[in-house]
């Protein structure tokens, strides 16, 4: 539960005010946590200038005191970083230290979810990637076989036959070409049962890679062939009730790009 050190509490009230469900009150000028309807998502914790508030169900030692030096990041630089971003399929023959991998996860870890849900879940795959391979190629292969003799649609009948030679080059030699991994040495999949916790989760974990000069891609085709078929999820030990979201396939960079790239003009409605 949340707590306040009465001791502390100069009943400043900023936890009162910030509190979105309205689970805290002053009492003979202490603030009170009644723990009826709070959500745990640690706003009392965060805005207390005397650090009154604490939990024991989170790990307290969890909590960086703010200093603007370290936590703040140039508007300019940051909107560089992003456009610098590039998605790679180019990986050396060298394998990612865990340390990276967890501080990887850690910034999905701390991305905010809805209601504080907090249900987002990540299956680092390393030792098994070649079954994971092997598995995903079978499904895309009778996904492949069906869309061929079913579908009209030119863009879906390119990547079926896509699939099938995937499948074939890879029942003919494992260890050769790799369209689906791109021989990188690890995977993280995550997955929600709310889709967009994931999705931002994600997205703040590939801002992550890219600084521990790591790159990545999103398996769109893995998580395409998760979507009709359990049997990715039944190897992986994945819930039934969870979204396999995003597969980021993740290595050290065997490229280097020199500059950013143009885009289009974005779709904007001011009213």
């Amino acid at each position: 539960m949340f707590k306040v050190d009465k001791e502390k509490c100069i009943g400043c009230g900023l936890c009162i005010k910030d509190c979105f469900v309205r689970d805290i009150e002053l009492i003979e000028g202490k603030a009170l946590i009644k723990n009826i309807t709070c959500f745990k998502c640690g706003h009392c914790i965060a805005i207390c200038p005397v650090a009154a508030v604490s939990t024991d169900e989170y790990n307290m030692s969890d909590i960086v005191e703010y200093n603007q030096e370290k936590f703040t990041i140039d508007s300019d630089t940051l909107l560089n970083f992003i456009k610098f971003e590039r998605t790679v399929r180019q990986f050396k023959e060298k394998d990612v230290e865990n340390e990276k991998i967890l501080k990887i996860i850690e910034a999905g870890r701390f991305t905010q979810t809805a209601s504080n849900a907090q249900n987002v879940n990540y299956i680092v795959v390393k030792n098994q990637i070649q079954e994971v391979r092997k598995i995903t190629l079978e499904v895309l292969n009778s996904l492949g076989e069906y869309v061929l003799k079913s579908s009209t649609n030119t863009l879906y009948k390119r990547y079926a036959k896509m699939w099938i030679k995937m499948y074939n080059d890879f029942i003919s030699n494992p260890l050769g070409a790799d369209y689906l991994f791109f021989k990188a040495p690890v995977l993280i999949i995550v997955t929600s049962e709310h889709p967009l916790n994931a999705g931002l989760a994600s997205a703040n974990m590939k801002l992550m890679v890219d600084t521990l000069g790591l790159g990545t891609v999103f398996s769109g085709f893995f998580t395409r062939a998760c979507e009709g078929d359990s049997k990715i999820k039944e190897f992986l030990g994945i819930e039934r009730n969870q979204n396999i979201v995003t597969c980021m396939v993740i290595g050290y960079p065997d490229v280097k790009y020199s500059r950013t790239v143009p885009r289009k003009m974005p779709n904007i409605i001011w009213k």
